[in-house]
């Protein structure tokens, strides 16, 4: 038995250390002893490798040597453990969760890892999965991402086994997931080799070089031979007489003289604060010198109606963003600026909150029906309701005028800054978020992902639009909005409006979702006419979201709520890019990353796609030639998520070259100038630059 202990790397207390589960204090001892016959095999560090319960012969074999070793002589029941062995085997899987607590601790304080407070190892090992490039899903399903390619045949090369336990450590110690070798060598036998699927990590997560390659092979005592197996098209290594399979090593695309996209990094929210003043000068200025040493081409901020005409309608207050834009000017930065004529607060990333002007909210305690509202009849004060655009509600002023006299007030104050070509581009807000569509899924209303919202149709004034049109196409009794669309969080088929067949494709759904779209469009074709007369001779772009759950239903619920009439047999966008074109202005569309980059969200049962609605929405842009400008819509610090951004930015193999016209990082902060994620996006920008990179190293 010491024998065949030796062979794996431990010895029989180590065995009985890690091999027998331990539970938790105050649980049943005896329990313990009875169930806890699980034949385990012990790698070097201890690490554990456990195979399946399958009727192998290497399984098998072992189990056999376990129930021997805690059998007595001559059989019969196993013995029990005495009192002092338990007390001492708590005590180890005390030292052991203390061990664990210092690596996690050391880990979210140095690996900028995003562990919970109770983490075990499965958080651990994922985590340094996605950072080596790989895509963790939260049932565990592990695969590479698209952006990796298959290995290449190498020549000479070795396998290294390292013990989860340690890896922690290494990174901490300079190293990184790749290339990370144990101070004990093993060696494979043909027992071990009967395990497929072996795990090798490389120096590196993209590293296809031999030199990598062979660099693994003096850390382990056996050679190992690549080559590429001619039947199933994969790397294959012998290890001595048997055939492994390896994991393919991951394949970084190389973006050097691809065409340059600009690279703008959105200010943090509260950067202004309600006084309209500038919150915290001289951190902002630190934070804005680094980003222009890396080449970063300038940055983009949010002006707000609610901060800077807060009290008095008509009265202007730029303070604050006059001495910003000073300290951006003087970088020799360039300025993205957002007109943003909603309130901040209550979604993804918002740490802020900046309601609409006071004045406005006045006037919405007497008459609410100047925000949208659902079918309850509950408002939304996020932004004001389409229907106004042409009431003179707001103190005799309709919801256009107000945002006209908002955009020429700013133009005027900040002439010099568009004379000399600082200010580079103007977002105008058009809704929620400052995207063009319905408030269809507020979280202040209950709404949870993946429900399919609800319709925003029922304030007055939208309503007696309805009504007119119902009228004009005679038939009255469809003035009134879905009977049975479900609420907020039902999902199609629950509904008898978005389910297969439902009453989304009845001649009533099509004229009410045509003319709950086309109301869409109308605002935005209104707005966008009086921003190209306020900034002449600016570049304009207009956001979309990117409503990816339930897209590979028929009904494409989520987006028909929001606005967007695009079901299975409809294209919904390009009306919209008709628009755009119509006045020359950029699409800038909201980059989905669900299936990356947001673990917290379960996405296993909501039809999503947002490759294939970005496929859709940026085709549509670009075959009207519209140029196209995205940004993130949740945190990107790692490589995988850059990777995907590149992708996506400029696309391979697209045979017209078409690539994004800018890209917006979401968001500056703290987290983004920590020395290892600010070298990481110093080497997205210059791969967004067509610029030649190497590879990072901790």
């Amino acid at each position: 038995m010491e024998t065949e202990m030796h062979r794996f790397g431990t010895s029989e207390e180590d065995d009985e250390d890690m091999g027998l589960d331990v539970k938790e204090e105050g649980e049943n001892d005896e329990d313990d002893d009875e169930k806890n016959s699980t034949p385990t095999m012990v790698g070097v560090d201890g690490v554990l490798v456990t195979s399946n319960r399958s009727n192998n012969r290497f399984q098998h074999q072992h189990q056999q040597q376990f129930q021997d070793q805690l059998t007595p002589q001559g059989g019969g029941q196993r013995r029990c453990r005495p009192t002092e062995e338990k007390e001492r085997t708590k005590l180890r899987e005390r030292q052991r969760r203390a061990i664990t607590a210092k690596i996690l601790a050391g880990l979210r304080r140095h690996g900028n890892y995003n562990l919970r407070v109770r983490a075990d190892i499965n958080d651990v090992i994922a985590a340094l999965a996605r950072e080596a490039g790989w895509v963790v899903l939260p049932d565990g399903t592990t695969f590479p991402s698209r952006s990796q390619g298959v290995r290449p045949a190498v020549g000479a090369s070795t396998a290294v086994v390292t013990s989860p336990t340690s890896l922690p450590l290494l990174q901490n110690q300079g190293s990184s997931l790749r290339g990370m070798s144990s101070t004990c060598p093993v060696g494979i036998n043909d027992e071990a080799c009967q395990m497929k699927g072996l795990y090798v990590p490389s120096s590196s997560a993209y590293d296809t070089s031999a030199s990598a390659h062979s660099q693994s092979s003096h850390m382990l005592g056996v050679e190992v031979d690549g080559q590429d197996d001619p039947i199933i098209g994969v790397s294959v290594d012998t290890v001595g007489c048997r055939q492994v399979d390896m994991r393919s090593k991951l394949q970084e695309r190389d973006f050097a003289g691809t065409p340059y996209v600009p690279v703008y990094v959105f200010l943090p929210l509260g950067v202004i604060n309600m006084k309209c003043e500038l919150v915290d000068p001289d951190t902002l200025l630190n934070q804005l010198r680094v980003l222009k040493s890396i080449n970063v081409d300038g940055v983009i901020i949010d002006c707000w109606w609610g901060i800077v005409e807060a009290h008095v309608p008509q009265e202007y207050n730029w303070k604050g963003y006059k001495r910003l834009f000073q300290m951006v000017r003087d970088l020799k930065l360039k300025l993205q600026v957002v007109m943003s004529f909603h309130e901040c607060g209550g979604y993804v990333g918002d740490d802020v909150c900046i309601p609409l002007p006071h004045w406005v909210a006045e006037i919405g305690r007497s008459n609410p029906d100047i925000f949208f509202t659902d079918r309850s009849g509950r408002h939304n004060p996020e932004c004001l309701s389409w229907g106004i655009d042409k009431e003179r509600v707001l103190r005799g002023r309709t919801a256009s005028e107000v945002y006209f006299d908002y955009m020429r007030s700013f133009r005027v104050d900040f002439d010099e800054y568009f004379v000399d070509g600082t200010i580079s581009m103007i977002e105008i807000g058009l809704g929620p978020c400052g995207e063009l569509r319905y408030p269809s899924y507020p979280v202040k209303h209950g709404w949870r992902y993946p429900g399919v919202g609800e319709f925003q149709c029922y304030d007055r004034y939208m309503m007696k639009s309805l009504t007119k049109a119902a009228e004009t196409r005679g038939h009255s009794f469809w003035a009134k909005g879905p009977e049975n669309a479900g609420s907020y969080n039902s999902r199609p088929h629950e509904t008898g409006f978005f389910c297969d067949g439902g009453d989304y494709d009845s001649y009533y759904g099509r004229f009410f979702l045509n003319w709950y779209s086309q109301f869409l469009t109308n605002h935005g074709d209104r707005i966008l006419s009086l921003a190209k007369l306020a900034f002449e001779g600016t570049f304009i772009t207009a956001k979309l979201p990117g409503i990816h759950w339930w897209y590979k239903t028929a009904s494409h619920a989520a987006e028909l709520t929001a606005g967007f009439y695009n079901p299975s047999n409809r294209d919904g966008y390009a009306p919209i890019m008709e628009m755009l074109k119509k006045h020359g202005v950029a699409l800038n569309f909201t980059l989905a990353q669900m299936g990356i980059s947001d673990p917290h969200m379960d996405s296993s049962e909501a039809l999503e796609d947002p490759d294939g609605l970005a496929w859709q929405v940026m085709n549509a842009a670009w075959d009207s030639c519209i140029p196209v400008i995205s940004e993130n819509s949740l945190p990107c610090l790692d490589k995988v998520s850059y990777n995907h951004v590149l992708e996506k930015a400029k696309p391979l193999n697209d045979p017209d070259g078409r690539h994004y016209s800018a890209f917006t990082y979401l968001r500056l902060g703290p987290l983004l100038m920590e020395p290892h994620n600010i070298m990481e996006f110093e080497r997205f920008v210059k791969r967004m630059h067509g610029e030649a990179v190497l590879e990072i190293h901790a």
